[in-house]
């Protein structure tokens, strides 16, 4: 244990530089071959909102995506169905404490189970790796995961990451017990660099308390993806000032896709923190959404191929 102990503080120098480097990229179009799948012709989106949160985070991207024709839905995670009253007023409820990362799942499977075509799937921060675990189970006609949690394995030792996600990661807080962010702990982990007037309001608006056994489910096996299977496309998007998920975690996250056989696809917006899908000028975060899945959904030709191998001989980001 001592021996494995010193090896962990050996290695976590190389984690925080290459971090710190990955931080930097900007925009990664992932490799395409012809039998790579392609999003479907759905026309269906199913959003899926992350912790503390609800599905009302998601009404101004429903709105846009419907206006550009897609049927949305956003159903609420397991015990988050009321409002935010309602659930800031039953703090601390013993259901929601139990509530864990397989329920989300598993609800979710049975959401899209009842739709008439396979979705597309767009998740925010654990709705991310929702997101990211039903296309590895073959669930959803294509992907996008926003400021997303990281897989099992996938780790960031940054001093930002680690006060933003203490809240539930403390492991002196009981598991029986959900947390609720402060109001503070919102401005740093959510809403920095914010006025405080927009903060308070989106605090009040748009937090519930959360389980800790969620937020606890990235270091275990719950959240392990597998990487390497054939899949749908998928798109990872960073916001380059968030806190609770550093874009140099979500490039690493982005990276241990390297060898699937799939269309995996990066991209940082430098000013945005964890409510990127709110923030000022989340449209153009949404129109960028819009605008992969449709290119996403044109076949790959050969001579595709051969032109991006082309560009990347001559522009490699690492």
């Amino acid at each position: 244990m001592f021996t494995r102990s010193i090896k962990i503080l050996l290695i976590l120098p190389f984690i925080m530089l290459l971090a710190a480097c990955n931080a930097k990229v900007t925009e990664v179009t992932g490799p395409r071959l012809p039998d790579y799948q392609i999003i479907a012709e759905s026309r269906t989106v199913v959003f899926i909102h992350g912790m503390y949160l609800t599905p009302t985070i998601w009404d101004g991207w429903e709105e846009r995506f419907q206006a550009a024709g897609y049927a949305t839905h956003s159903p609420a995670w397991p015990v988050h169905e009321l409002s935010v009253e309602e659930q800031n007023a039953l703090h601390p409820n013993t259901e929601l404490a139990a509530l864990t990362l397989s329920a989300v799942l598993q609800h979710y499977r049975e959401f899209i189970a009842t739709l008439d075509e396979e979705p597309i799937l767009i998740g925010h921060s654990m709705g991310g790796l929702v997101v990211q675990l039903l296309l590895a189970e073959g669930v959803g006609a294509g992907g996008i995961a926003i400021d997303s949690a990281p897989p099992f394995g996938v780790i960031s030792v940054s001093p930002v990451f680690l006060k933003a996600n203490f809240p539930h990661l403390n492991p002196l807080a009981s598991a029986s017990r959900p947390v609720k962010l402060t109001f503070e702990q919102f401005q740093f982990g959510f809403a920095n660099g914010m006025p405080e007037e927009q903060q308070l309001s989106l605090y009040q608006e748009h937090m519930v308390p959360e389980s800790r056994r969620i937020g606890r489910s990235t270091l275990t096996l719950q959240a392990k993806v597998n990487t390497k299977t054939a899949r749908v496309p998928l798109l990872l998007i960073a916001g380059g000032k968030d806190h609770t998920i550093p874009a140099g975690l979500n490039n690493l996250n982005f990276q241990i896709y390297g060898d699937t056989p799939a269309i995996t696809d990066y991209k940082m917006f430098p000013d945005r923190n964890h409510l990127i899908i709110v923030q000022d000028a989340w449209e153009q975060v949404a129109d960028y959404a819009l605008a992969w899945i449709e290119v996403n959904q044109i076949p790959i030709m050969i001579e595709d191929v051969a032109t991006q191998a082309a560009m990347d001989t001559h522009d490699n980001p690492y």
